[in-house]
């Protein structure tokens, strides 16, 4: 794996996310993908070759691994980091073409035409827009995988012992698990992570609506406010005119002579 490319992801992703959306990518990188690259493919790695069973029918041990572990956690966990990652990747995607636009507008035009997007990386706009979905897209990766271990692992543990009588077992066999107390401490250790990752991405949503909604009765209040003050003084300059000529009347000269 080539670290210098993901850590320029990495950094374009932080540069354009929110506080929130930064703590998100810590805990992924720190406690996702660093567990699962360091510790959990090794814990893994000898899942098929120590699940023993308790006889010699050839194919009865392939046949009750295969019922008890449908997909394994590590393929399980790395696709769902692929899948998690992709929407962050998607926003700098999006910050991209929006400075490509800006320099052939500027090429185009000139650099004294006016600018497209003064600041690309801003979330107005289709951007805002984009950003917003890949908060909702993540929470609804993590909520998908989360149900899909709870499917096909009960209470996200592995027991001890699992008894088989599929064929060609010839009868119920007792098949053991390779250390299946550290692969459930791994297990709710990477689901404790994924439901705060949906935490944090719900608040960060949360917040973009809130930060939004504040923005947009900011800007009507000022709108109101400067019509209100508008036709205050439209209805402020005909009652002067009136009063002077009320005073003053044309044709009407001082009874004091002028020196």
């Amino acid at each position: 794996m080539n670290w210098g490319v993901f850590e320029g992801l990495l950094s374009g992703v932080n540069k354009y996310s929110t506080a929130f959306g930064r703590i998100w990518l810590s805990l992924v990188f720190i406690f996702r993908l660093l567990v699962y690259v360091v510790a959990a493919e090794r814990v893994w790695s000898d899942d098929h070759k120590d699940f023993d069973c308790n006889t010699r029918q050839p194919g009865c041990t392939n046949v009750c691994y295969d019922h008890f572990f449908p997909v394994s956690h590590i393929r399980l966990w790395a696709l769902q980091l692929i899948l998690v990652t992709c929407p962050s990747l998607l926003v700098i995607m999006h910050v991209a073409y929006r400075k490509a636009k800006e320099q052939r507008h500027r090429s185009a035009g000139g650099d004294d035409r006016h600018c497209m997007y003064p600041n690309p990386g801003k979330k107005r706009g289709g951007l805002w827009w984009t950003y917003l979905l890949s908060l909702v897209f993540k929470a609804g990766v993590d909520v998908v995988f989360l149900y899909i271990f709870y499917r096909f692992y009960r209470n996200y543990t592995l027991p001890r012992l699992v008894k088989c009588e599929l064929p060609p077992c010839p009868n119920v066999v007792d098949c053991f698990i390779s250390r299946p107390t550290e692969k459930s401490i791994f297990t709710l250790f990477m689901v404790v992570i994924t439901c705060v990752c949906i935490v944090l991405s719900l608040i960060e949503a949360t917040y973009l609506i809130g930060k939004r909604c504040h923005e947009c009765l900011q800007a009507s209040s000022g709108d109101s406010c400067r019509h209100s003050q508008d036709g205050a003084l439209s209805h402020a300059e005909p009652a002067d005119t009136g009063g002077t000529d009320a005073l003053e009347p044309p044709g009407n000269p001082s009874p004091y002579p002028l020196p």
